[in-house]
């Protein structure tokens, strides 16, 4: 068989970056694209065997090509602090992925993973769990014959503007049961990867334990 081709999109976030890296050391990956809005950080372009693919999220159609992958790692999204607004978030959040949901399945992609996160559920009174079932939910309906979602609880790693949250979590993580326990996004990029090489037909959810390995 041919060597899969990846998309990743919110290739410069936490788990995005995390998942380029895998991909780009994976010599069983054909070519690795960075579906971003800004450029990639030295360190990340030095990994090499990436292609930088520069897009408005909202005009994705001008670029269909890119979307003729194998794989879509979807890892896109924001905070309501960053955004602005909740209009502002589900466009970041709901809209960009659910776009490029698409527009991979119309190209021909057979495989979305999609980083979602603990307590996502449509009908959630809670606004960010909300967005992100509505999320899962339309991504389930586009006919992908391989959908894996993975639901992280709190994502540690080394962001340029650590946050007061994420300090917190990490000091207190011994008080959360397993399901909400702070999770590594390298722990969630390299689930996602084994889950797209097993590249099992169905939908499969990982959930906060299963990204930490059980524990």
């Amino acid at each position: 068989m041919a060597k899969p081709i990846a998309l990743v999109a919110g290739a410069t976030g936490l788990v995005g970056r995390e998942c380029l890296r895998l991909l780009a050391a994976d010599a069983r990956v054909e070519e690795v694209r960075a579906l971003v809005r800004k450029p990639l950080s030295a360190e990340t372009q030095a990994l090499g065997s990436i292609r930088e693919c520069r897009v408005d999220f909202d005009r994705l159609d001008e670029h269909a090509d890119w979307f003729a992958v194998d794989w879509v790692f979807c890892a896109l999204g924001t905070t309501i602090r960053q955004a602005g607004s909740q209009d502002a978030f589900r466009h970041v959040d709901f809209d960009y992925p659910l776009s490029v949901a698409r527009t991979a399945r119309a190209a021909g992609a057979r495989h979305f993973l999609l980083v979602s996160a603990a307590g996502a559920d449509a009908r959630s009174n809670i606004f960010y769990n909300r967005v992100k079932g509505e999320l899962e939910e339309a991504v389930r309906k586009l006919g992908y014959p391989s959908l894996t979602i993975a639901r992280p609880s709190l994502l540690l790693g080394n962001r340029p503007n650590p946050r007061m949250g994420e300090e917190i979590g990490k000091r207190l993580a011994w008080l959360f049961p397993p399901q909400w326990k702070p999770v590594q996004a390298s722990q969630v990029a390299l689930a996602l990867l084994r889950s797209a090489q097993a590249d099992e037909p169905g939908v499969h959810i990982l959930d906060n334990t299963a990204l930490r390995g059980g524990k």
